[in-house]
């Protein structure tokens, strides 16, 4: 019997009040196609009604493949749990999901990817759920929000329990009834490989959470081919796991992106090809963090300024000395910006990101460079939840996963929101003062614990074009200060909770503010050539 089907049949086999779990990151390995034609049967049917879903990390972008907002329409999802949603720039109109989770008609919950898919690990197992450290007095923890993202989502999802003596988080497993996944190709036995792919994802982890439970798994494929002409060692969900395979020949390979060789690893590309950072105050700030790396690390970056690092090294040489990991599954190569982020080019492997997070939730790599919203005067920071402009977050996606036993974490962003800044002579000149202070008392929301980062030992950096800031067992720290600013008038003045000054307070290497290389080197440490000192 054929496992070939249209989208529409594939819309019709998903019944009111179902459990949907879908396989993507933004527009990396979305199966669009499908979550279009669950939305279009609704908008014909009123079907199917009331069903929940789960996104272990966005589904859709706002740049033309649509996701999640396929799905977002009242009456058809009533609850979504995901790792993160579509983001874009303020100016631009909001995706119809975050209208809908602004209004409160779909009850909607944000939590950290890696427990997503763990959720999934256990539902597959038949477990009860997930037991975990990761996100203990974060947003995550039910003593503060509990993943809930409005009123409406006010079933609880997660508990605090004591267990052999000290205290987790438990996560309730989620059964999926239906699981839809992505892939390349499809053979008529529904075995899938990911050749055009730029990530594996969690399509198995998803797959087996369904199928073990009785469910159904739907595979969207860009082609068919004849039994027997896949390499086993290629076939990444075996065809006993898929029920259903719909092709879409046109489905592309991430945001923007009808399909580039390098994205999935078929072809290598030169690096004199990878254009390397305009110079501006973002580049400063990205070189300074690139100091912190040493030779050997294995570190991982999030989406911001701190996605620029890899660049840097280009420039000053150093490539290849620090091996880059990201959440979707690359290992090494180059992490590719702007629309294309979450993907890699010239990876030296690509891991199912199920099994990148738990390397990232034991805290088994070196150092983490990430972006903040806001920094409070406990070190905590929150990525995660802007309510004037919500769309311009994601969310939390790995974040929590990732930072919560970091050995070493670099947070980078600018001080505060609006300034107008330059550079000139060697230094930096505030042109004009933000209105938006991004050094706050409390942070809106705590996407990463900074009592419990003190606790744990983890070293943590804040870099911000103005000055530099430690994480103490009292507080932050400001340790370096940037040439052409005044610390109280510049920074103490311009935070809204009180900061620590050491007493040997550093100057930014004025190397960083030349248009030229800086002469960065990592071996047996990040330096300058003494321009540190």
């Amino acid at each position: 019997m054929s496992k070939l089907v249209s989208a529409a049949h594939a819309a019709s086999l998903i019944k009111d009040g179902m459990v949907v779990s879908v396989s993507s990151s933004s527009g990396l390995g979305c199966p669009d196609a499908v979550l279009a034609a669950i939305g279009e049967r609704f908008d014909v049917e009123g079907h199917p009604k009331n069903i929940t879903t789960l996104h272990p990390i966005a589904a859709g972008d706002m740049y033309g493949i649509k996701g999640i907002d396929h799905l977002a329409k009242p009456g058809l999802l009533k609850r979504t749990l995901c790792g993160s949603y579509p983001s874009g720039p303020s100016s631009s109109e909001p995706p119809q999901i975050w209208k809908m989770i602004g209004d409160n008609s779909v009850a909607a919950y944000n939590v950290p990817s890696g427990i997503l898919f763990d959720m999934h690990r256990e539902a597959a197992a038949k477990r009860p759920g997930v037991l975990t450290k990761v996100g203990l007095d974060t947003f995550a923890d039910p003593r503060h929000q509990g993943c809930a993202m409005n009123a409406a989502a006010d079933e609880p999802i997660v508990s605090v329990q004591q267990f052999d003596g000290e205290e987790w988080l438990y996560f309730r497993a989620i059964v999926p009834n239906i699981s839809i996944i992505r892939a390349t190709s499809a053979d008529e036995r529904g075995n899938l490989t990911y050749e055009h792919e730029g990530a594996y994802l969690g399509g198995l982890e998803q797959a087996l959470a369904a199928r073990n439970n009785g469910g159904v798994v739907i595979a969207q494929v860009k082609r068919v081919v004849e039994n027997g002409t896949l390499k086993p060692h290629d076939v990444r969900v075996p065809g006993i796991l898929v029920d259903h395979i719909v092709v879409a020949p046109d489905q592309l390979q991430t945001t923007l992106t009808p399909y580039d060789p390098a994205i999935s690893g078929e072809i290598f590309r030169p690096l004199s090809t990878f254009r390397t950072p305009e110079m501006n105050v973002q580049k400063v700030i990205a070189r300074r963090v690139a100091m912190e790396l040493r030779d050997g690390m294995a570190v991982n970056i999030g989406f911001g300024i701190s996605a620029n690092v890899p660049r840097i090294l280009l420039e000053e040489g150093q490539h290849g000395k620090v091996t880059w990991v990201i959440e979707q599954g690359a290992v090494g190569g180059v992490p590719l910006l702007d629309f294309k982020f979450g993907c890699a080019s010239n990876a030296e492997a690509i891991m199912p990101s199920p099994h990148q997070f738990i390397y990232f939730q034991a805290g088994g790599f070196d150092a983490s460079l990430l972006s903040f919203l806001q920094i409070d005067r406990h070190g905590s920071v929150n990525v995660s939840k802007l309510s004037a402009r919500p769309h311009v977050t994601a969310g939390a996606g790995g974040f929590v996963d990732i930072t919560s036993r970091a050995k070493k974490i670099v947070f980078s962003g600018f001080f505060n929101a609006g300034a107008k800044l330059s550079l000139a002579d060697g230094a930096i000149r505030i042109d004009q003062e933000g209105k938006v202070k991004k050094i706050v008392g409390e942070v809106e929301h705590i996407s990463f614990s900074g009592k419990r980062a003190v606790t744990q030992g983890q070293d943590i950096t804040y870099v911000t074009e103005r000055c530099v800031m430690k994480l103490t067992p009292d507080g932050l720290m400001v340790t370096e200060l940037a040439p052409g600013i005044d610390l109280e008038r510049d920074v103490l003045a311009q935070a809204d909770t009180r900061l620590a000054v050491a007493n040997d307070l550093k100057v930014t290497p004025a190397a960083l503010y030349q248009d030229r290389p800086i002469g960065l080197s990592l071996n047996g440490g990040a330096s300058l050539g003494g321009a540190h000192d």
